[in-house]
């Protein structure tokens, strides 16, 4: 198959081109490199520098003919949405329009869409979330995230695309990045490595269902290989404090060190986890990774990464 990857740079889309090019699929890979690293582009993919909101996406489209779109591209910061929600729906709903337009015009199979179930259920009334609960965002990168997800259901029912919706839990492991806002497990083990306070924000009781990358890989693969349109929840549907992921990475990595704490962030959640029973039923998905052993594999990566720039 042809596939079109987009945010192929970032963390998790690079992670799944790589496993779609070992499988013997031609992988493309759109990116602006606005946060993606052009050293994660797998070699053996086309790579085009291009946003996803770029009228050029017509021209690629018409030349590349894609069986598949996997669409990460994203502004994925939620405390910048809130600060800018114009830029964040520019992005996350004009881009995937952009997409989705052109899948359809050009014949498309199946659309993935990478959201986010840390955001989509606003407060849970009751955890872990399931894809039936109400969807109510309290960020504008939720709202966001959800606006694509009720075009994906357009674009299905009137234009008969196919499409997966996997909205992840807390995403981590290796070539995460340790300099943004997202990804508290990569500042935490950056910020120990080098021997800096990491803060806290909030006061550390936040729930998160923190799923390893190479389990959100698989359920990239399995999506693309269903024959069905789907809304799944992929994560382990167990809720770990922003404390406890602190206290277990100071067991791996032995400092003496107490982190700072700074205020709630607005749009922040205090509590979800997600219930992935759905994924299991119907693309044969479940978590694999336990969380001891994905901090260790990602602990092992940062560390390596560091004796390289040394």
């Amino acid at each position: 198959m042809k596939i079109l990857v987009t945010g192929g740079a970032g963390f998790i889309a690079s992670h799944i081109s790589d496993f779609l090019i070992s499988m013997g699929n031609e992988v493309v890979i759109v990116d602006n490199l606005s946060t993606g690293k052009e050293k994660n582009i797998n070699p053996r993919a086309k790579f085009i520098k291009m946003d996803i909101c770029d009228a050029g996406l017509d021209k690629l489209f018409k030349e590349e003919s894609f069986d598949i779109v996997n669409h990460h591209a994203a502004q994925i910061d939620v405390r910048h949405s809130v600060e800018d929600p114009l830029k964040d729906a520019r992005v996350n709903i004009l881009g995937s329009i952009n997409l989705l337009e052109n899948s359809v015009k050009y014949g498309v199979k199946k659309f993935i869409f990478a959201s986010s179930g840390g955001v989509i259920y606003g407060e849970p009334v009751k955890l872990p979330a399931s894809e039936k609960d109400t969807a109510c965002p309290i960020s504008p990168y939720g709202a966001s995230k959800y606006a694509v997800e009720v075009y994906l259901n357009y674009y299905n029912s009137i234009k008969g695309l196919k499409y997966s919706i996997l909205r992840y839990g807390n995403v981590y492991g290796p070539r995460q990045d340790p300099h943004g806002e997202a990804g508290v497990v990569a500042i935490f083990i950056n910020a120990l490595l080098e021997g800096r306070v990491p803060v806290i924000y909030g006061g550390g009781e936040q729930l998160r269902d923190y799923v390893y990358i190479e389990d959100v890989v698989k359920a990239n693969v399995f999506a693309i290989e269903s024959p069905r349109s789907n809304l799944l929840n992929i994560g382990t549907g167990v809720g770990t404090s922003v404390n406890k992921l602190f206290k277990s990475l100071t067991r791996l990595i032995p400092v003496e060190v107490s982190p700072g704490s700074g205020p709630r962030r607005d749009g922040e959640i205090q509590k979800v986890y997600l219930d992935w029973k759905k994924a299991s039923e119907e693309i044969g998905w479940e978590p694999m990774v336990s969380m001891e052993e994905g901090l260790e594999r990602t602990l092992a990566y940062f560390r390596e990464e560091r004796k390289i720039k040394a």
